[in-house]
């Protein structure tokens, strides 16, 4: 799975120019699932999601976490993370998950970031959205589950 994270002062949701979701201060997070994805890569991106320590403290340094400040969350389905574009013009998106599994783990992992303690809205899977935010900082990081299994340099 892959996450791209984004810290915001506000984000919003709107499908049919009518807004479904809408956040203050906290995290958009965009979720994409890959083919073969499952709970341990949901639960990887949910604890590394909250405990990212990306938020400053009293002296202006990243050293709160989502969890600390008790931001809120906006995580919006993204199939597109997993466009390929090293060959032709044209992304291609086979390396995504198939719809029913990408819902499925796609609304697990709201449930953990909530399990969590962590208000979360939502967009709406497979639907045109258009997301609207006010990037704070800007501050953007892309995690990806397959990480976990590679050794650090």
């Amino acid at each position: 799975m892959r996450a791209l994270v984004q810290r915001v002062s506000s984000a919003s949701v709107q499908i049919d120019a009518e807004t479904v979701s809408s956040i203050g201060a906290g995290l958009l997070v965009l979720l994409g699932v890959a083919e073969g994805d499952n709970e341990a890569d949901a639960a990887y991106l949910a604890g590394k999601v909250a405990n990212l320590r990306i938020f400053a403290d009293g002296e202006n340094r990243f050293n709160r976490s989502a969890l600390d400040i008790g931001a809120e969350l906006l995580v919006v389905s993204q199939f597109t993370l997993y466009g390929d574009t090293r060959k032709g013009r044209r992304p291609d998106f086979t390396a995504a998950a198939n719809p029913e599994e990408a819902r499925r783990l796609y609304e697990h992992t709201v449930e953990l970031f909530r399990g969590l303690g962590l208000a979360t809205a939502t967009g709406r899977f497979q639907e045109y959205m258009e997301v609207t935010l006010a990037n704070d900082g800007p501050v953007t990081l892309m995690l990806d589950s397959a990480d976990r299994q590679r050794p650090r340099r």
